[in-house]
């Protein structure tokens, strides 16, 4: 009998151990700018990682969900066979007061 493969839970950086030029990095790549944009405007928990609609495969995006979680950007919890995905709002605003509304800003 053969026993479920399960996904190793993602691991977060709080964003209070996150260095600004950490921030800054990830938020300067095209792609997880998208990410944190279309977050932003969704409600918590509500978004998949295959939902978002960007340009690249499937490793690339986990790949940038890595890094957006490094730098204290997104938690991811699994629902079943589906990664959700919060932007950690409150928290990255406590620590950089008012970047991510600079970023999130389409006429930017």
């Amino acid at each position: 009998m053969s026993t479920p493969r399960h996904r190793t839970a993602p691991e977060h950086t709080h964003p209070d151990d996150v260095p600004v030029l950490t921030a800054l990095a990830a938020l300067a790549d095209p792609v997880r700018l998208t990410l944190v944009r279309e977050l932003a405007g969704s409600p918590e928990w509500s978004r998949a990682c295959g939902t978002f609609d960007v340009p690249v495969g499937k490793a690339a995006l986990s790949h940038h969900f890595t890094v957006l979680r490094a730098a204290g950007l997104v938690e991811q919890r699994d629902e079943g066979p589906r990664r959700v995905n919060r932007l950690r709002r409150a928290e990255f605003d406590a620590r950089f007061p008012g970047l991510l509304e600079l970023v999130i800003r389409t006429d930017s």
